[in-house]
């Protein structure tokens, strides 16, 4: 019979440690377990420097809430102390470059996190905009600045590279959500000497598996994951969809203790992902979600067992 794994962020959120036979004490052993497995890392390609699977993403960090920044500065503070590094976002994420700049330079360690970016998704993109994320993010070297959405693309890329080239970023690439841009970005991968692309890519949606992560695995560039719990429309209808399912006993083969370990184990498992950048600005659910960064990865035939367990389930 299937066992129920039940992670610290259900029992957090539900208050039932005690129901559940658990003791705070008890929970935060079973993570100091999971923290203990070996960090699991992909190489950037262009560069052979690694990374680990999971990092954050920020689409929820544009905020003045007191109570939701420090949240997210404890966040900030602990993500590489648990072996992650990598924090995404983006121009049209509200405040979120300002956010995480100031937060970053009051914990002050930039230099432990690897930090990524996107241009604006609309109107013309100039170089004083692209400066301009320097400026809110408080450093003079961002390690990654993504083309969003295609905006501008063969403007703004020939504006990266020579950053790239000196040396005030690390890698260029593009990044997209949306499948109607997936042939936007083969041409971008065809045309450009990439070093990193981000798109869509979950249990739920594996569309990216046609021809997008075989493409970018072919012509060495790396590949950052965004939505791998469906995306913020559709991450509640995942989660609702397994909330009274048990995990199954084969879960334990790939150091799996969570329905959202379940989730990005799949995603960081196909041999193109480099890292996949869950968003929230809750340090128990990246702490949780940092658990998928350890222990074993699923091979070919986890994968296929892992499709097949999602695609049973009813609707």
């Amino acid at each position: 019979m299937a066992k129920f794994c039940i992670s610290r962020r259900e029992l957090i959120k539900t208050g039932t440690l005690a129901t559940a036979g658990l003791t705070l004490a008890g929970a935060n052993s079973l993570f100091a377990a999971s923290n203990a497995l070996p960090l699991i890392t992909r190489t950037i390609p262009s560069s052979r420097k690694e990374l680990p699977v999971v990092g954050v993403g920020t689409n929820q960090f544009g905020t003045e809430d007191p109570e939701v920044l420090e949240r997210i500065q404890t966040l900030l503070q602990e993500l590489p102390g648990l072996g992650g590094q990598v924090i995404d976002t983006a121009h049209s994420y509200g405040n979120s470059e300002d956010v995480i700049g100031r937060l970053t330079q009051e914990n002050g360690n930039r230099d432990k996190l690897f930090l990524a970016t996107k241009t604006s998704t609309r109107g013309d993109v100039t170089m004083a905009d692209i400066e301009a994320a320097f400026a809110r993010l408080r450093t003079d070297h961002i390690d990654l600045i993504q083309v969003h959405n295609f905006n501008q693309t063969e403007k703004v890329i020939p504006l990266l590279m020579n950053l790239r080239s000196d040396a005030r970023i690390g890698y260029v690439g593009c990044s997209t959500s949306r499948d109607s841009q997936y042939e936007d970005l083969k041409s971008a991968m065809r045309q450009h000497r990439l070093d990193f692309i981000q798109v869509d890519y979950s249990i739920a949606n594996r569309s990216a598996d046609e021809e997008i992560l075989p493409m970018a695995q072919d012509r060495g560039v790396a590949v950052l994951i965004n939505m791998p719990f469906g995306g913020r429309r559709n991450a509640a209808s995942i989660f609702g969809q397994v909330s009274d399912v048990a995990l199954p006993d084969w879960a334990a083969e790939i150091d799996v203790t969570s329905w959202a370990q379940f989730f990005l184990k799949y995603v960081v498992s196909h041999p193109a992902v480099t890292t996949a950048i869950p968003g929230t600005t809750k340090p128990h659910h990246m702490e949780d979600n940092m658990g998928a960064a350890r222990g074993r990865l699923a091979d070919t035939a986890m994968r296929g067992e892992m499709e097949r367990f999602w695609d049973s389930l009813p609707g």
